[in-house]
C-alpha cells in the first residue's frame, strides 16, 4: 500500500472491502451506468449539475426515457439538480425547473421525484453521482465528472464504480443533499414529492464486496477533504504524479508539485490542450498573473510535462507513484477548491492504479504532445 495517509478532516472514513471499476470516455460510461439503471430493484438516485435535453444513452435513450422506465418498475427514482443563481446562469445548460420543463414532465407522467438545490453566489453543486440500489445488497455508486450533455462524448473523461463500504458514504451524501435541498420549501422546488418528502441517513456500511480501500471525499460545507487530499499525496508522492484535470492548479498546489519535483518526482499534467474562455481572460488579468505563474516555475524542473491530446480534457484524477489514484468531480482550479460542492474517490489499490494508468496510457498513445507553460492560455 502506498505512504499516502488518508484525509482525516472528511466526513467518511477510508473503508477497506470495495471493488473498484474505473471507466474511460463517456461511451463506456454512459452505457455502464445504464445497464446498472436497467439492473435496477429498489432505487436510482443521482446529482446532476450540467443537462441538456439533446443528451442520449449510447443506446438513443434520453435521460427521462432511462429513468421513467426505472420508476415503470417501481424503482425509487430521485434527481437533484443544481439550480443557478444570477451569478452563474452562464455556466452552462442546467434543468432549471422551468414551466416548460415542469410541463414536459407532467406529459410524461413522470414518476420521478426531484429536488433542486442552489448552491452560495457563484459556485455551484458541481457533484455528478449516481447511487443504485441505496441500502440493498446490490448498492452501487458512480463518481466522476462526465456532464449529461452531448459534448460529453466529445471529451476525454474517467468516471469510476464502487461497491462495497465505501458505495454508503456516496449514499449518505445523497441523503443529506436531498434532506437539505435548499429550493424544498419553494413552491417550484421539488417535483413528485413535497418538503416533507425526508430520507432517513444509512446505517451500517454495505458488504465487502473487493479488494480495495476506498474513500469518498468532498468539497461541501465544512468538508474539504478533496483539498486535503490532494495536499497529503502530492507531499507523500516518491517517484511520479500524474494528473488529468480541466483546469491548471491554483499556486497552492502548483508549490506542492514544485516541491515534489525537486525532490526528484516526476510530475506530468494533462491539460485541455485549448482551454475555455475564462483561461485566456485571466491571462490578461495582472491580479490572476499568480495561477500562471505557479505552472511557469514548475517548467524549472526536467521531471516536469505539461501536455495535451486531441480532444479536451475534462477528466480530474491524480496517480502517484501507480500506487493510490483519485477520481472524481473536483477541478485544481479556486472555484472548486473553494466553494463548489464536489465528490472524489480516492483509492489505496496499486493493481488499480497500475492498470489505470496503462489504459490511459494506451488511451493517449500518438496524440499526446507538450504544451508550453508560458504560453498556456496566452492566444488560441
Amino acid at each position: 500500500m502506498a505512504a499516502i495517509p488518508p484525509a482525516s478532516s472528511g466526513s467518511y472514513p477510508r473503508r477497506d472491502g470495495n471493488l473498484v471499476r474505473p471507466l474511460i470516455g463517456a461511451a463506456a460510461t454512459f452505457r455502464r451506468i445504464a445497464e446498472a439503471v436497467d439492473a435496477a430493484r429498489h432505487s436510482v438516485w443521482l446529482t446532476v449539475t450540467f443537462y441538456a435535453d439533446d443528451f442520449r444513452f449510447p443506446d438513443g435513450r434520453t435521460l427521462f426515457d432511462l429513468l421513467d422506465q426505472a420508476a415503470a418498475r417501481g424503482v425509487d427514482v430521485r434527481i437533484l439538480f443544481w439550480r443557478h443563481n444570477p451569478e452563474t446562469s452562464h455556466y452552462g445548460r442546467t434543468l432549471w425547473g422551468t414551466p416548460a420543463e415542469r410541463d414536459m414532465l407532467a406529459a410524461r407522467r413522470s414518476r420521478l421525484r426531484i429536488r433542486w438545490d442552489r448552491a452560495a453566489s457563484v459556485y455551484c453543486h458541481h457533484q455528478k453521482s449516481w447511487l443504485i440500489d441505496a441500502g440493498q445488497e446490490s448498492e452501487t455508486a458512480f463518481v466522476g465528472g462526465l456532464n449529461l450533455t452531448p459534448k460529453s462524448y466529445d471529451r476525454h473523461d474517467v468516471y469510476t464504480e464502487v461497491t462495497g463500504p465505501s458505495a454508503t458514504d456516496v449514499h449518505h451524501n445523497f441523503v443529506e443533499r436531498w434532506n437539505g435541498a435548499s429550493e424544498r420549501r419553494m413552491p417550484d422546488g421539488n417535483w413528485g414529492c413535497d418538503a416533507s418528502d425526508a430520507l432517513p441517513l444509512p446505517g451500517a456500511p454495505s458488504a465487502v464486496r473487493g479488494p480495495s480501500p476506498v474513500q469518498i471525499q468532498r468539497m461541501f460545507g465544512s468538508d474539504r477533504s478533496i483539498l486535503e487530499q490532494y495536499q497529503l499525496a502530492i507531499d507523500s508522492a516518491q517517484r511520479s504524479i500524474y494528473i488529468e484535470n480541466q483546469a491548471i492548479p491554483i499556486p497552492a498546489i502548483a508549490e506542492r508539485l514544485g516541491r515534489a519535483l525537486a525532490r526528484g518526482v516526476e510530475v506530468t499534467l494533462l491539460v485541455p490542450s485549448v482551454p475555455e474562455e475564462y483561461v485566456y481572460e485571466a491571462r490578461k488579468d495582472p491580479a490572476r498573473r499568480a495561477l500562471f505563474e505557479g505552472v511557469e516555475a514548475l517548467a524549472c524542473y526536467p521531471g516536469f510535462r505539461l501536455a495535451g491530446i486531441s480532444i479536451y480534457v475534462h477528466a480530474k484524477l491524480m496517480i502517484v507513484d501507480d500506487e493510490w489514484a483519485t477520481i472524481g468531480s473536483c477541478n485544481l482550479h479556486a472555484f472548486s477548491l473553494g466553494g463548489h460542492s464536489e465528490m472524489n474517490a480516492s483509492i489505496w489499490d496499486a493493481a488499480v492504479a497500475r492498470d489505470l494508468r496503462d489504459r490511459l496510457r494506451r488511451a493517449h498513445e500518438g496524440r499526446m504532445f507538450a504544451l508550453s507553460p508560458a504560453l498556456y492560455g496566452v492566444s488560441r
